[in-house]
């Protein structure tokens, strides 16, 4: 499974560097492929999961649940570990990061990949799910920050964050305004929280990885999304992938608090 999507170019970048990679619940995901293409190029990770919430969802929980896709990417082991957190808890990432710690020693590079979808409209939305999905996806981005932030060695080369918004900045997204919103405040923070942590030598940067297909479109948005794709396709995991491995690699190093728009040159006035 590597070997197909991995770039040759990638394959050590990573030797001896540790990870973070939250919301790793399903095979067809971008956290998933992020995990996978990270481990190829060297480093060892934690997987973060949070299947409950797919559970919900009209795509559903993957059908291996948690260990089949521990065992996808190669089974826990020297360089894979696996943690269930929920970050509606607050206390959820400091967990994480101290589970990553405690099996690696050390942590070099987080990718707040996990995300809470909500489909509220102005008419729909509640100030429950508001709260909700601004704690998971928001303050969980934050707070996981905050935390490696307090056990990072300074010593080791290549601190690395990666943060993800959604395209909410680009076109309206009034059909899902809790998920919109907290999209929002992640795409905001980035710059303050780059500003923090770069006299530590410490990049964040943000990722929207534009139309991706993870399994969760209905056939008619499929359809009509793909239209508005000059590429002819949807974007894929292994996309994303590739850029996060590169913004987790040294060559990235000049590079902190943007918002990095990978979309494939999708034309939202089409749709």
């Amino acid at each position: 499974m590597h070997g197909s999507e991995v770039g040759e170019s990638s394959v050590g970048a990573l030797d001896g560097r540790v990870a973070v990679v939250t919301g790793v619940s399903r095979r067809a995901g971008i956290g998933f492929a992020v995990a996978a293409e990270l481990l190829a190029a060297g480093a060892s990770v934690l997987v973060h999961s949070w299947s409950p919430h797919d559970a919900d969802q009209p795509w559903g929980a993957d059908l291996g649940g948690d260990s089949g896709i521990v065992e996808l990417l190669g089974c826990e082991g020297p360089r894979l570990r696996h943690v269930a957190a929920d970050f509606a808890d607050a206390q959820a990432p400091q967990l994480v990061v101290n589970a990553a710690v405690e099996a690696f020693g050390t942590m070099d590079v987080l990718v707040a990949n996990h995300a809470r979808s909500s489909s509220q409209n102005l008419a729909e939305v509640t100030a429950a799910e508001l709260d909700l999905t601004w704690a998971v996806n928001a303050r969980a981005s934050v707070l996981l920050t905050q935390a490696f932030a307090a056990v990072h060695n300074d010593d080791r080369a290549g601190g690395r964050i990666n943060l993800f918004t959604s395209g909410q900045h680009l076109g309206p997204m009034s059909q899902e305004l809790p998920y919109a919103i907290s999209k929002g405040a992640i795409h905001q923070m980035t710059l303050s929280l780059s500003d923090a942590l770069i006299g530590r030598g410490i990049t964040v940067n943000a990722v929207n990885p534009g139309p991706v297909d993870t399994g969760w479109a209905d056939p008619d948005l499929t359809e009509r999304v793909g239209r508005a794709l000059p590429q002819g396709r949807w974007g894929r995991p292994a996309d994303v992938a590739r850029l996060v491995s590169w913004l987790a690699s040294d060559d990235s190093a000049w590079i902190t608090g943007q918002v990095i728009n990978s979309e494939g040159g999708f034309r939202r006035w089409a749709v």
